[in-house]
């Protein structure tokens, strides 16, 4: 179920304050979050936001195409290997 329109976007108050400090400055460092359920604002377009994925962090450059996703999208936190029957030899008859 989706977020109330009236509540509107959920943004981690420290990702929030960080990002509006850096743009004020013009810093565009990376920024470190562990907050995957943060919706992706237009304020961070052109930063690159580093998202724990529970192993490590994964870098995400912000475009404007990614603005009203989830920062946790970008980052999975499962590998695919493959399925068991696809690297098997069709028999030849």
């Amino acid at each position: 179920m989706s977020r109330s329109i009236k509540k509107g976007p959920f943004i981690e108050k420290k990702l929030y304050k960080r990002i509006v400090e850096m743009s004020k400055s013009g810093n565009k460092k990376m920024v470190k979050t562990y907050s995957r359920c943060s919706t992706i604002i237009p304020e961070m377009v052109s930063f690159t936001i580093s998202v724990y994925n529970g192993r490590n962090f994964v870098p995400v450059y912000v475009t404007e195409n990614l603005v009203g996703h989830k920062l946790g999208e970008f980052a999975p936190t499962r590998v695919f290997r493959s399925h068991a029957g696809s690297d098997r030899k069709v028999a030849k008859k």
